[in-house]
């Protein structure tokens, strides 16, 4: 007969240093899986303290906290007959390890650190943690007399483990393990375990949930077993948002699998899984040859089966059928990733909605329309009925008295609440198709509108400048030079920064918010991952927000995910096909009959080519020279190398001059595999040398080419 077991997993939507909520979140999740018979939870990475603690983790506060918390955790009534595989960090021998505490009935069984650490792109954990000794290392760790108490336990196996129940054998892994070449369950499964646990703080990527299930289901698509992956879910204080997408696969095929983005604090997946089908798929030769030679582990035995005991039949149990994984289109995950992160974002900072100037351009319109989608995950969210912190949020964001009874029926009734936009106007520079786009977008989402002209602040510091200094700044059209040409532009920008933290910060009064109800609204920002590249922005304009939802996203990408929100079986906004089909502007010039101001005539370059630049100086990791060669290999059946030379060194000019804007710049929402955020993600100088050497060899490299060097080549040469 089979061995059925039913294990469960979860999304948990953690925040960094919020012990109570966090073990609120962990109990209820362990609460959920029992009601549903499983005999094995897995939680996230960290999960105690939260993934994103950074230089919190170096506190001894925080390590106390969690052994705290830990404490009520495994004395809890709900957390008795389960085996339970929880994250925190562990001091050892006064080194920090981010480890797994396997517990059962009060015990803790093994403390499994983790052997290599994701160090690289947004994770720094080499900061605060140190890799485990080694594969199958393992020592006695000496517990905190606030464990010792509740079971007299004093020590406890530290290290490379596994845990051998009544009926199978356990291994853990974390997050990074499972992207390594050599990952610790390749020579876990050799050496006979069955069922692989991975607890993972991973973040949301565009397209990036392809690789990680890829990796997960080949896992146990070679030599079997049942793979048990966790993961956080939203916001945790910072510019990330983890996509849980929580899986349980067996024998490389998905038999249960989580949302990746939701507003749910706590999501639990459960399956059910004959171990017998394990076995059977690992009878090969070849693999018993490898197994019979595999270093055996330690294991650490526990008096508990995963599988019912007995020889009675239950016929109402029957193994989860295997499920094609999940996936949303780009556009789509540009809908719901950032606006599951927006709300996490408002409710946790306890402030009244957000504020956006809004121009009528597509940068603008993209941020809009991800408040938009949010108001609608938030409505779907209390017409379920099975999330009512969802309703309990939105009433203390809109200020509403304790025992109100307001229930939205529309995105647009929410969206009115908590969402007001502004349309900034300079009457010679701002044109009327803009200012209607702007407030027909504000009209059909529901926000609260204002056209609100800034002639009157501009004009006034215009003549200040002139009164003090003697100088008449004039646009270039008017025999300006081009440096006055751009201080009258950033006056503009700066001015219509300042302006919209005052109305954030007064509006909510301004529009009667209840007495002693708290907040003000968030700014949000609107600059694209590509002007951030390029620089193409003012410092401290409106770029400069609380929180900026489009940060790392592309302006291509941006373009896509408009066009999806127009389509009728989407969001249904028609009017978005004049946002796309408008050139993108500034509009911080001037508008006469002859001359209306370009994005892409402003910097150069265009956003196709800018994208382009961006993948290949993060992605790929190319210089000037690097990446004059490979243009030369993506380019050269239109330009010559000279042309993509020039191309080249004028895209570097620009990055230098502006990239000390990043330094400054407003925290986004990280989405683009080559986002420019200085703070975490992309470490690089503010302060650039020219790119000379780089330079000098390119241009021997085509003076050697004769006349090549300055020709397209043909089909033949290609």
């Amino acid at each position: 007969m089979g061995h059925l077991v039913t294990i469960a997993t979860c999304n948990l939507n953690q925040w960094a240093l919020d012990f109570i909520g966090n073990q609120q979140r962990i109990l209820e999740s362990i609460r959920q899986s029992k009601l549903r018979g499983a005999r094995l939870r897995v939680g996230p990475e960290l999960e105690v303290c939260g993934y994103g603690c950074l230089d919190h983790f170096l506190e001894g506060d925080t390590d106390m906290h969690c052994w705290e918390s830990l404490s009520e955790i495994i004395q809890h009534p709900d957390c008795q007959d389960i085996l339970l595989d929880i994250g925190m960090p562990v001091k050892h021998k006064d080194v920090r390890y981010n480890c797994r505490l396997i517990c059962y009935n009060k015990e803790i069984l093994l403390i499994r650190p983790k052997l290599y650490l994701a160090n690289d792109g947004n994770y720094y954990e080499m900061r605060y943690f140190t890799p485990w000794k080694g594969a199958r290392v393992v020592e006695n760790f000496y517990l905190p007399r606030s464990i010792t108490k509740i079971m007299g336990q004093k020590k406890v196996p530290i290290g490379d483990a596994l845990i051998s129940t009544l009926d199978t054998c356990v291994g853990v892994e974390t997050c990074e393990e499972l992207f390594t070449p050599n990952a610790p369950h390749i020579a876990m499964g050799l050496d006979g375990c069955e069922v692989f646990t991975n607890s993972s703080g991973s973040h949301h990527e565009l397209r990036k949930l392809h690789t990680r299930v890829e990796l997960i289901v080949s896992a146990t698509l070679k030599s079997g077993g049942i793979y048990i992956y966790a993961n956080q879910q939203g916001c945790d204080g910072d510019r990330l948002y983890y996509d849980g997408c929580c899986m349980i696969i067996v024998n490389g095929k998905i038999v249960g699998q989580g949302s990746q983005f939701s507003l749910n604090d706590v999501e639990v997946v459960t399956a059910t899984i004959d171990l017998e089908e394990v076995r059977s798929y690992r009878e090969q030769k070849s693999r018993a040859m490898q197994a019979r030679d595999q270093p055996k582990y330690e294991r650490v035995e526990v008096d508990m089966s995963l599988s019912r005991e007995g020889d009675g039949i239950d016929l109402h149990l029957r193994p989860t059928r295997p499920k094609e994984v999940s996936y949303y289109l780009p556009e789509e995950e540009i809908a719901y990733g950032p606006a599951c992160y927006l709300w996490d974002y408002l409710r946790r900072a306890k402030q009244a909605g957000f504020f956006l100037p809004l121009s009528g351009g597509i940068d603008s319109c993209a941020t809009a329309l991800i408040v938009h989608s949010m108001t609608r995950l938030v409505l779907e969210g209390i017409q379920s009925g099975k999330n009512p912190q969802v309703l309990q949020d939105l009433h203390r964001i809109c200020g509403e008295e304790e025992n109100s009874t307001w229930k939205p029926k529309t995105p647009q009734e929410i969206c009115n609440k908590i969402f007001c936009t502004a349309y900034m106007a300079m009457e010679k520079h701002s044109s009327s198709l803009t200012r209607q786009r702007a407030a027909d977008l504000a009209e059909a989402i529901g926000a609260h509108h204002l056209e609100y002209a800034i002639d009157s602040v501009y004009d006034a510091q215009v003549a200040l400048l002139q009164s003090t200094t003697g100088y008449e700044a004039k646009f270039k059209m008017y025999g300006g030079t081009k440096v006055s040409n751009l201080a009258l532009q950033n006056i503009q920008a700066r001015l219509r920064m300042v302006n919209a933290y005052t109305l954030a910060q007064l509006l909510p009064q301004i529009r009667g918010r209840r007495e002693g109800a708290p907040g003000s609204l968030l700014v949000l920002g609107s600059a694209n991952v590509d002007e951030s590249l390029r620089g193409y922005l003012t410092k401290y304009d409106c770029s400069s927000a609380d929180i900026n939802p489009i940060g790392g996203i592309s302006k291509t990408d941006l373009k896509r995910f408009i066009q999806w929100a127009s389509k009728p079986e989407t969001f249904g906004l028609s009017l978005l096909q004049k946002f796309l089909d408008a050139p993108p502007t500034a509009e911080l010039e001037p508008i006469t009959d002859t001359y209306i101001q370009s994005d892409e005539a402003d910097m150069g370059m265009t956003y196709n080519e800018l994208s382009v630049y961006g993948r290949l100086r993060k992605i790929h990791k190319l210089g000037p020279w690097g990446m004059w060669e490979e243009l030369g290999r993506l380019w050269g059946d239109k330009l010559s190398p000279q042309q993509i030379y020039e191309k080249v060194r004028f895209f570097h000019w620009n990055y230098a001059i502006n990239r000390h804007k990043q330094t400054t710049i407003t925290p986004a929402y990280h989405m683009e595999a080559y986002g420019v955020d200085d703070n975490r993600f992309d470490m690089r100088p503010f302060l650039y040398p020219s790119f000379e050497w780089a330079y000098r060899k390119i241009e021997r490299a085509i003076t050697a080419m004769r006349e090549a060097g300055t020709k397209v080549a043909g089909k033949e040469e290609q």
